[in-house]
């Protein structure tokens, strides 16, 4: 049995509209700049302490603008125009994982365990995913604990498994679990630095990645 982990934010939904005005909403209240939309864009993936840590430094108000974005995406998020859409096909993509015998499906996010929930039961994902694991369970990525975290609970050996992921946090995640670590290229992270931090191939669309999915994964 094979287990295929996928993150979240820049893999399987678009929600860098929404994380960009929940940021602006919390540097605001700290009367603080907004990064350049790059830089903003450039922490996802992260735990929202080492994100902010990254944006305003070890000596910056971290904790407290965590709290505040964290309150601004909850509410921003009821908002009809920071709808998180998926990605063009992985909504079909992910069906179709979830129909085969020979794998099992799992997350690995820097999003909280509330917002996975949330993300799992708006699409009808309920029963889909081996091991769910978020900013709540495990330190942020790059640290390996998740995906050690994951194959315990699914059962897998790292040889047996794959992190499919749209930044370099999660490509050296799945290189310091001894997974192999797939790339998108529609996220946050270039394809360059993807192939930097340990990508073994880059995706440029999700028929591709059902492709890879088709030539590699073999029933066991």
């Amino acid at each position: 049995m094979r287990l295929i982990v996928f993150d979240v934010d820049g893999t399987l939904v678009d929600s860098q509209h929404l994380i960009v005005a929940a940021q602006g909403v919390a540097f605001a209240e700290h009367d603080l700049p907004m990064p350049e939309r790059r830089e903003a864009l450039s922490v996802v993936g992260l735990s929202l302490p080492q994100a902010f840590r990254r944006l305003v430094g070890d000596d910056g108000p971290v904790a407290s603008l965590s709290e505040s974005y964290k309150r601004a995406f909850n509410a921003l998020r009821l908002d009809p125009a920071y709808e998180e859409p998926l990605f063009p096909g992985m909504g079909e993509l992910l069906a179709r994982l979830h129909a085969r015998h020979d794998l099992q499906l799992g997350i690995a996010t820097g999003k909280s365990r509330r917002g996975v929930e949330h993300l799992i039961a708006a699409n009808g994902w309920e029963g889909w995913f081996a091991t769910t694991q978020t900013a709540d369970d495990a330190p942020s990525k790059p640290d390996p604990t998740m995906l050690e975290q994951a194959m315990a609970e699914a059962g897998t050996a790292p040889s047996a498994t794959m992190m499919i992921g749209d930044t370099t946090y999660d490509m050296a995640m799945a290189v310091s679990a001894g997974v192999a670590a797939v790339g998108v290229g529609w996220g946050y992270h270039r394809p360059g630095a993807l192939f930097g931090a340990g990508a073994v191939t880059v995706v440029d669309d999700s028929a591709a990645l059902a492709d890879l999915f088709r030539d590699i994964l073999q029933p066991t």
